[in-house]
């Protein structure tokens, strides 16, 4: 790894791509078009995205994040977390005439079609997931007769399914490719005719942050990664850092978060950012690192990603003579 670090050797190793994903760009904008094509309030039922920092921002904005539709008052606006929600939360919604928007992420829709074809050709869908997480329960909404949770490789033992002839896996999509595909061979020793999805379920972008953060970590006597406890994705970074070598690993908020003790004896220092965190929180943290000596920067690069999806329709603008 080449790179020109300060006489002491004191270096900061940046992963690219890192931050926010095509997902969370276009969720995170959706509420706040909502909030300048309404005004405020506007109501979004979970955390838009995980990110501490972005639910503050959007809340000064006007924004009311509630947990359940039912805490939104009849007629108002509601967005829809890019996380995605079941069947059951739009009846809800409906009941209550409330207008949504979709921020669903495109790519968790995916697996929500995935798992209604799924159940409507009779198969058990072995989800692999964290229980809790609201596309977890977001996707099992979606077919809750035919879906079973999988946390965990060792969770595997426990599946019971009706035909083991007909059996497929999804995942969420912002779990460790590496921990997802143990976990689906501990499956695939069970039932061996395991069905793959037609398509990859863990997202680009988790998968993207994930390589560069493995790049990076062998070299790194310790990796900082920007993002909060409630971020799957996020939280999977430390572990792939620790697992390619990284003399140690935190998750962090805010450069304010960070240890002093942490940064005695460190020479090089690994930054990345999880798939919902601004990049305004990373240069925070890269200033932080420059005052302490950490002033040389390299960027380590594994992927480019120029993926967008498009606002949802509501937020569209309606075409002329419509």
């Amino acid at each position: 790894m080449s790179g020109t670090a300060g006489s002491d050797g004191k270096r900061v190793l940046v992963a690219k791509p890192r931050g926010y994903c095509a997902g969370v760009d276009r969720a995170v904008e959706a509420v706040e078009q909502a909030l300048e094509q309404h005004g405020a309030p506007v109501y979004v039922r979970k955390q838009i995205v995980h990110n501490k920092h972005v639910v503050e921002t959007l809340s000064e904005r006007g924004a009311i994040f509630v947990d359940e539709t039912s805490e939104v008052p009849e007629g108002a606006i509601v967005v829809f977390s890019a996380h995605g929600v079941s069947p059951e939360v739009r009846s809800e919604a409906t009941a209550r005439s409330l207008r949504t928007i979709d921020a669903t992420c495109p790519l968790v829709t995916k697996v929500h079609q995935e798992a209604k074809r799924y159940a409507r050709e009779d198969y058990d869908i072995l989800l692999v997931g964290h229980a809790g997480h609201e596309e977890v329960e977001g996707t099992s909404g979606e077919a809750p007769t035919h879906i079973q949770l999988v946390e965990s490789a060792a969770d595997a033992d426990k599946v019971t399914v009706r035909d083991p002839e007909k059996v497929v896996w999804l995942s969420q999509t912002t779990l460790s490719v590496d921990e997802t595909m143990d976990t689906v061979r501990a499956l695939r020793d069970r039932f061996p005719t395991l069905q793959n999805p037609p398509s990859d379920d863990i997202c680009y972008a988790t998968q993207n942050r994930q390589v560069a953060v493995k790049a990076m970590a062998p070299h790194c006597d310790l990796v900082l990664v920007v993002g909060s406890p409630n971020s799957s994705n996020s939280v999977r970074l430390v572990e792939v850092a620790l697992q390619a070598g990284a003399g140690a690993a935190h998750l962090i908020d805010y450069a304010r978060e960070i240890d002093e003790s942490w940064l005695e004896g460190v020479t090089t220092v690994g930054v990345t950012s999880g798939a919902s965190v601004p990049e305004v929180l990373v240069r925070g943290v890269l200033e932080h690192l420059a005052e302490r000596g950490w002033g040389s920067v390299e960027e380590v690069t594994t992927a480019e990603e120029t993926l967008t999806f498009a606002l949802p329709r509501e937020l569209r603008p309606s075409r002329a003579g419509r």
